[in-house]
């Protein structure tokens, strides 16, 4: 199944993909079924029930909605670094033994085709395409091979950094959460509709329609369901938390010269079987 959360009218909605398009209904609607967020805490079942209301709702015109992130506040992002070969050579660093772990603010997320926004303190927004994998089953302590059981679904983002912001710090977290740099989706693809694990995926990053990453999710040095074990080792997971899996070789800061997004450039990650998320590239007002 393929959600969408969208906002229409001042309103958010949510739909399933159907077909050849999408059909859903707003939150005023009387036979809503409810957020992500909600359903997602409910388990496979309820999202099923979901799937099967919104069949019956309008048809969405993709035209004149408005993407919101499939989850607009969840209660931890976690992000991993460095979390493929290549990547992790290209940025000087020795292939790690232990995934490089930081988190990322509600606040800076947005939408597909919402703008990514240069800050003006700064010239080095970078762009990084990621597979993110959500949670649906709460557990602590979750041994590797029952982490995908507690993995619902998947969807796309772009971790786009602020570089020399993430290097005035020994830690990175500035540098990974200027405002309107987080662009998540454009759907919530449940786990049951993708290879277990989201492994084999083909995930490729374009720029200006060029593509500059390029790879697959068997790439991973921490797969998803050792990223899961590792992470509950510390934290209880909940429903709806976000683990952005990390980013393959080829970003700006690495090539020479380095290849930063400017004001009108449009960014697309694109990973097999999940979709296509777009954001154009803005100048702070």
């Amino acid at each position: 199944m393929k959600f969408l959360h969208f906002a229409q009218d001042g309103q958010a909605g949510l739909a399933i993909a159907d077909g050849l398009g999408f059909k859903g209904l707003l939150a005023s609607h009387a036979d809503f079924p409810g957020t992500l967020q909600t359903l997602v805490a409910e388990g496979p079942e309820a999202l099923a029930r979901a799937a099967q209301v919104l069949r019956g709702g309008d048809a969405i015109d993709l035209q004149k909605v408005s993407y919101l992130p499939p989850f607009e506040n969840p209660g931890k992002i976690f992000c991993i670094g460095l979390n493929y070969v290549d990547h992790s050579v290209e940025s000087g660093f020795e292939v790690p033994s232990y995934p490089a772990i930081f988190s990322r603010f509600n606040s800076s997320l947005m939408g597909h085709g919402a703008p990514i926004v240069r800050p003006h303190v700064s010239t080095q927004l970078d762009y990084e395409g990621e597979l993110v994998a959500v949670i649906g089953k709460p557990g602590r302590y979750i041994a590797k091979e029952d982490a995908l059981d507690h993995v619902i679904g998947y969807s796309i983002f772009n971790d786009a950094s602020i570089r020399d912001y993430q290097r005035k710090s020994a830690q990175w977290t500035i540098g990974k959460n200027f405002d309107d740099t987080g662009a998540f989706g454009p759907v919530f693809v449940t786990a049951d509709a993708l290879p277990r694990g989201a492994e084999g995926l083909q995930l490729q990053t374009r720029l200006n329609g060029v593509v500059v990453q390029n790879a697959s999710t068997s790439s991973l040095i921490f797969d998803v369901a050792t990223l899961v074990s590792l992470l509950s080792e510390a934290v209880r997971l909940q429903p709806g938390d976000v683990i952005v899996t990390g980013t393959p070789s080829g970003v700006g800061l690495a090539r020479k010269p380095p290849l930063f997004m400017q004001h009108g450039d449009v960014c697309e990650v694109e990973i097999e079987g999940i979709g296509i998320l777009k954001n154009p590239v803005v100048d702070e007002s």
